[in-house]
């Protein structure tokens, strides 16, 4: 087979709908546009977002305010509270730790851990980032805390 041979299936390419072109054509005369108004005329109608007067989709809604970082990482968050009802005292902590004990999913998000609740003992805790606040408590508790290779911020 050589580049001339190439050719679309049978059927898999139509021949594109002549308007205007007469009565033999299928589409003469009002060549499918109806009579008058502003959609029959060349050129084919008016602005895009135009109405007819009413006030336009775009003008109804709000206005979308706000800044949005394109450099934001996105985390999975667990509290210190949660880790301490569900790990015994100097348990380690990891993503497949927490992930069997139901406090994250099993996606691909960096895991970081709040400050929220209390710490009564000891974990290691290897995970991707953690607040400064989760930091404190987890080191007041005699843990240790191990991040892993840091998320570029």
């Amino acid at each position: 087979m050589k580049l001339h041979d190439l050719a679309p299936a049978e059927g898999a390419k139509r021949p594109r709908n002549r308007k205007g072109r007469g009565i033999a054509a299928g589409q003469g005369k009002t060549a499918g546009y109806g009579t008058k108004g502003q959609n029959a005329r060349s050129g084919r109608g008016g602005k895009l977002y135009f109405e007819g007067g009413q006030l336009p989709l775009v003008r109804r809604l709000a206005f979308k305010r706000g800044f949005r970082n394109p450099r934001r990482i996105e985390y999975a968050v667990v509290n210190v509270g949660d880790l301490m009802e569900r790990f015994e005292a100097d348990a380690v902590v990891d993503r497949p730790a927490l992930e069997q004990a139901g406090l994250i999913r099993a996606n691909e998000l960096p895991v970081k851990v709040l400050g929220d609740g209390e710490l009564d003992g000891p974990l290691t805790v290897r995970v991707d980032a953690v607040s400064a606040s989760a930091r404190v408590k987890i080191e007041a508790a005699g843990g240790v805390i191990e991040l892993l290779e840091s998320v570029d911020a």
